[in-house]
């Protein structure tokens, strides 16, 4: 009973690695899907073929390449509720976006990653394009800073034992702890350059009610519009629209 228990349990993690695959684009072929999970073809199918029959999947009998079906949107239309911080918090984004200009977006923890569940683009011609869904490792950028910087001491903890094991060469403990202290002494952090080329980013923590760490607001640009210069000057109004967001976090 034990083993069939554990046989289901592995069957639910493949189905969801599967799903997950398609936060890294809109289709995908058999073959590619069972390369992005470590799994056999043969396995692949059975997965595809289930996922298919409920409609969490659907296949192009054209290319069959595999996309998202109309399941995962039903689901997904409940997340537009008034509970849902992405939306609650869209209007307060849209108004930063105004007033700054640049690309904005939002930002929860999920293990040794950070999850972009929110952004707001930047209507200038030369701008930084968010991708929502994306996710991005926790050991760099200014937002992967300011959701550890800002975490309580157990789940500080908890992400420097993730970081440890997932990129030990890239974090200096001393330094890292230096830069926290740092950070949560000016209520933000800011990266340039530090995961992708050319890009500037500052980000600020949202708390909500309680006082607990909801969420990370950033704004991110070009680095030769969005200079450590701008970015300190701008802070402050960053800083500003979080608490707002705040008072209106659960």
């Amino acid at each position: 009973m034990a083993e069939e228990g554990k046989s289901t349990v592995r069957a639910v993690e493949r189905a969801l690695d599967i799903l997950q695959c398609f936060t890294a684009g809109t289709d995908f072929g058999m073959t590619e899907i069972a390369d992005r999970v470590g799994l056999h073809k043969s396995t692949v199918h059975r997965m595809l073929s289930t996922l298919e029959d409920r409609g969490f999947v659907e296949r192009d009998p054209a290319t069959e390449r595999y996309r998202l079906g109309f399941r995962v949107w039903e689901l997904s239309a409940h997340l537009t509720s008034s509970d849902d911080p992405a939306v609650i918090w869209l209007p307060e984004m849209e108004r930063l976006r105004n007033v700054l200009g640049e690309t904005v977006s939002l930002y929860v923890r999920d293990g040794g990653e950070r999850i972009r569940i929110q952004a707001v683009q930047s209507n200038q011609a030369v701008r930084r394009v968010a991708t929502v869904g994306a996710r991005l490792p926790l050991y760099v950028g200014a937002s992967s800073k300011v959701l550890i910087a800002f975490a309580d001491e157990a789940t500080q903890a908890e992400i420097w034992g993730e970081l440890e094991s997932i990129q030990p060469a890239v974090v200096n403990k001393h330094m890292f702890e230096c830069q926290m202290n740092e950070i949560r002494h000016h209520g933000y952090a800011t990266s340039m350059e530090e995961r992708e080329p050319g890009a500037a980013a500052v980000s600020a923590p949202i708390f909500d009610r309680h006082g607990r760490l909801a969420a990370a607001l950033s704004v991110s640009g070009p680095s030769s519009r969005l200079t450590l210069e701008l970015m300190r000057e701008i802070a402050p109004t960053v800083i500003e629209a979080a608490a707002r967001m705040g008072t209106m976090a659960r």
